[in-house]
């Protein structure tokens, strides 16, 4: 039983870390080398990986998919130590309305201006840095969502992932807040219930079995007595 418990516990806390990783947002340098306009047919499987078509047009199974071509600054330790070395990473430019998740993001045809305003020419090299969420799949042909572009000076900036440091102090602050509301409401008023049932049912118990003794010296009342 407890190897089950362990089992589910594990598979929750999982899915909650592949969840948040997914959905919230993540920051990479990068140098832009091209911008591209593709048919895409959506699959039964990768299809939850796309937000919805631009606001005001229609959503279709086969639509037109802006993806912006870069080379990314490789980096390890979940991205806050840079290495010297770069990889391709393709990145889908899509809105996300008001749908999930909510970046309420509608300037899909803004940013990918913005994204051929800035490809990086030879010997001409200009950083930037694109907000994204998502993930990169090739064999499912997926890509992380980008939701902003900032020009930066040197493929060294250094990036703080603000906005997750925020979100995981509040929600940390939240649990304990409501572990102290719950241990307190239980003080309060959950364990004096229990209590005060525990000392009830000693009560009853107590005249039950006052009761069953007089009913039996009653009861001895009615015996034949010895002559």
């Amino acid at each position: 039983m407890r190897i089950l418990k362990n089992t589910i516990l594990g598979l929750a806390l999982f899915l909650a870390f592949a969840l948040l990783h997914y959905v919230l947002p993540q920051h990479d340098v990068v140098r832009i080398t091209s911008t591209e306009v593709i048919r895409m047919d959506f699959t039964a499987f990768n299809r939850m990986f796309f937000a919805q078509a631009d606001s005001g047009t229609s959503e279709l199974t086969t639509r037109d998919m802006r993806l912006i071509n870069t080379m990314k600054r490789k980096t390890f330790l979940f991205g806050f130590i840079a290495r010297d070395s770069e990889k391709v990473m393709v990145y889908r430019n899509e809105d996300t309305g008001w749908i999930w998740p909510p970046y309420f993001k509608f300037d899909s045809s803004d940013l990918h201006a913005e994204a051929a305003a800035a490809i990086s020419a030879p010997g001409a090299e200009q950083w930037a840095v694109v907000t994204h969420y998502g993930w990169r799949n090739r064999f499912f042909t997926i890509y992380p969502n980008a939701v902003g572009i900032r020009p930066i000076d040197g493929p060294d900036e250094r990036i703080i992932p603000w906005f997750n440091i925020f979100f995981f102090v509040f929600w940390a602050l939240a649990i304990l807040f409501i572990r102290a509301m719950w241990r307190q409401f239980r003080e309060r008023t959950i364990d004096p219930a229990i209590s005060d049932a525990g000392q009830a049912w000693d009560r009853v118990d107590e005249r039950a079995d006052e009761a069953k003794g007089r009913f039996g010296r009653w009861l001895g009342t009615w015996r034949k007595k010895p002559k």
